[in-house]
Formats: C-alpha cells, sequence, structure tokens
C-alpha cells in the first residue's frame, strides 16, 4: 500500500506540474547546482577560453608558429585568424595528416594546412549544446564564434567534463 501511495502521489505531483506549465528551465533555475540545472543553464561563454587563453595565429603564420600556439595553449587546436575572424583551424589531427605527408614544418604556412571549414559554436548557446555537436562530429574542440565569424574563444571536451557536462 505504501508504493500505491507513493505511486499516487508521483501521479498527482506530475500533473499539477503539466497543468502549471512547469518545465525543465524552471527545474533548473529552481535547483541550479544539480546535474540537470547545469546542464540547461551554464552556456558555452561561461566555460569557454577567452581574452589571451584563446589558441590563434594570423593568417600569414607558419606552421611552427601554430604549432607553438597549440603547445603554449593546451587545447589540441589553434584558431586561424583574418583580422578578428575566423579563416580555419588546425588541431592536432591536421597535425597527424601534415607530418604523413612529410611537410617541411619550418618553411610550411598555415594556411596551406589549416581546415577551412571549421565547426563553430556560438557563445550564447547551452553549453550541452556543444557537446552534442562535437559527439555528431566526431570531434574534441570547438571554436566559439560570432554569427559573422568573429572569434570569441575556445573550448574543448575536458571544459565539458570540468563543468559536469559530461
Amino acid at each position: 500500500s505504501t508504493t500505491a501511495s507513493l505511486a499516487m502521489g508521483d501521479a498527482l505531483a506530475i500533473a499539477l506540474l503539466e497543468a502549471r506549465g512547469f518545465t525543465e528551465n524552471d527545474f533548473a533555475r529552481s535547483h541550479p547546482g544539480g546535474s540537470l540545472g547545469r546542464r540547461l543553464l551554464l552556456r558555452v561563454s561561461d566555460i569557454m577560453h577567452s581574452g589571451p587563453a584563446i589558441p590563434i595565429v594570423p593568417l600569414q603564420a607558419s606552421l611552427k608558429q601554430a604549432l607553438l600556439e597549440m603547445s603554449n595553449k593546451g587545447l589540441g587546436m589553434t584558431a586561424i585568424a583574418d583580422g578578428n575572424r575566423l579563416a580555419g583551424v588546425f588541431t592536432d589531427g591536421d597535425l597527424r595528416r601534415t607530418l604523413d605527408a612529410e611537410t617541411d614544418i619550418n618553411r610550411a604556412h598555415i594556411k596551406d594546412h589549416m581546415t577551412t571549414d571549421a565547426v563553430t559554436i556560438e557563445p550564447d548557446l547551452i553549453a550541452s549544446a556543444a557537446l552534442s555537436l562535437m559527439d555528431e562530429r566526431k570531434i574534441n574542440g570547438l571554436i566559439v564564434t560570432t554569427p559573422n565569424g568573429e572569434i570569441q574563444g575556445a573550448l574543448n571536451m575536458h571544459d565539458l567534463l570540468k563543468a559536469g557536462i559530461v
């Protein structure tokens, strides 16, 4: 009989929540510290690397400069900028392909080896959308841009893990 009472109480609570139009976002605001609240409230801008922490080199950079930037910032990628707009990205995977092609790293230019159709995300999206995008595209990092391509930040899977999104 206690199980039946618990089930009836849960059914009444759900019916009341539905009647009042209570949504996941309402739950998240009531319980921001929980995992559901965190997944619904945390934005890309809250966890992205920004300012000097963004791995970024100009379009005219050498491949060697890009590799140094990747190593210094530790995100496994670097954005390639044409002014303040994203021209491409160079990742650890791009590095492996470049080395397989026996490229002379000391003479190569990043514009000849970058990925021009980089996967990006906007800063105001929820962080769990970044996780979904990375999972769907089988990648480990994203450059954060405005809709017109201005670089705002960068994040990788480790940032999502630290934030409790994964």
